[in-house]
C-alpha cells in the first residue's frame, strides 16, 4: 500500500508555523502545539504509521521490497533535524529507504539514520533478507554534496549475522551547516577521545607497547565510532557507529546531540 504525505513549514509573523499538512493512510503526522520552551522557535512533526510499522517490513512477500522515500527542502538559514528511533526489521523482511535533502548554502541539517539487528526477544539477529538506506544531500538544488548508501543483504555464502559478528547496531549521524557548527566541533573532539580510550594499547613500565599474544589478547571494542568532514571548507561532519547494544547508541546520541536543545526546545533522545 502506497502512503503519501507532505508538510510545509514557513515563517508567519516571525515564528515557524505549519502552513500545509497532508497525509494519506496508513501514514499520519502528529504536530504538537508546544514542545519545550515557548521561547524556542521550532516545529516538531511525528511521522507515524498505523499498526506500529510498515506492514511489508514484517514479512516479505516473494521478491517484493517495502520502500519508503523522504524528500525535504531546507530553506535559507533554516534547520531540519531528522532524529528517529532505529529501524528494526523482522525476520525475512526486505526494506529500502531513500532520503533526499536539498539545502541552501547556509541551511543546517541533522540526520540520524540507524538500524538494529532485530527483535532479540524473538531470537532474531540480522535475520532479515535485505536492508538498504540511501541519504543524498544536494546543495543549491542539484549539486551533490553528500551521497551515502548502506546495503545489507543475505548472501548465499555468508549471512548478515556472520559478517556483522557481535555488533547489533549500525548508525550514521550527519551534522551540516552554520547553526550547529559548535556541535560539529564538540562531536569530533568527543569521538576522537572516546576511540583513543577504547583502542588504547597497553604498554610496559618502560613505555614500550606490548604486542598481542596468547596471554595478552586485545578485546574487540563494544562501541566503535569515526568522524570525518565533507563539503567545501568542511561544512559537514559525518559520524559512523557500530555497537553491540542499542542502549550505548542511545546514550551516545543523548550526549552528543544535547546541544540541540536551545534550537529544538528539548534535548533529543531523552
Amino acid at each position: 500500500m502506497e502512503k503519501q504525505g507532505r508538510v510545509v513549514v514557513d515563517k508567519v509573523g516571525g515564528r515557524s508555523r505549519v502552513t500545509r499538512c497532508f497525509s494519506k493512510y496508513p501514514l499520519k503526522f502528529i504536530i504538537p502545539r508546544k514542545v519545550g520552551s515557548s521561547e524556542t522557535d521550532a516545529v516538531w512533526v511525528y511521522n507515524l504509521t498505523y499498526g506500529g510499522g510498515i506492514v511489508s517490513v514484517y514479512k516479505s512477500v516473494g521478491s517484493k521490497c517495502c520502500e519508503q522515500v523522504l524528500e525535504a527542502r531546507i530553506g535559507s538559514d533554516a534547520l531540519l533535524a531528522v532524529i528517529p528511533d532505529p529501524v528494526t526489521c523482522f525476520s525475512t523482511a526486505r526494506y529500502s529507504q531513500k532520503q533526499v535533502f536539498r539545502v541552501a548554502s547556509n541551511s543546517s541539517l541533522v540526520i540520524v539514520d540507524w538500524i538494529t539487528s532485530g527483535r532479540h526477544e524473538s531470537g532474531e539477529k540480522w535475520d532479515f533478507d535485505l536492508y538498504k538506506s540511501a541519504n543524498h544531500i544536494f546543495i543549491e538544488d542539484d549539486e551533490p554534496l553528500f551521497l551515502d548508501m548502506v546495503h545489507l543483504e543475505r548472501g548465499s555464502i555468508s549471512s548478515i549475522a556472520e559478517r556483522m559478528q557481535d555488533y547489533q547496531v549500525i548508525a550514521m549521524v550527519v551534522l551540516l551547516g552554520p547553526r550547529i557548527k559548535h556541535i560539529q566541533n564538540l562531536v569530533q573532539e568527543n569521538v576522537k577521545r572516546m576511540m583513543a580510550e577504547q583502542l588504547h594499547i597497553p604498554s610496559t613500565a618502560s613505555g614500550r607497547q606490548l604486542k598481542p599474544n596468547s596471554d595478552n589478547r586485545f578485546t574487540k571494542p563494544s562501541f566503535i565510532a569515526s568522524s570525518s568532514v565533507f563539503g567545501s571548507k568542511g561544512i559537514g561532519v559525518v559520524v559512523r557507529i557500530a555497537a553491540t547494544t542499542t542502549e550505548s547508541v542511545y546514550e551516545f546520541l543523548q550526549h552528543q546531540l544535547a546541544g540541540l536543545e536551545p534550537l529544538l526546545g528539548v534535548s533529543p533522545y531523552h
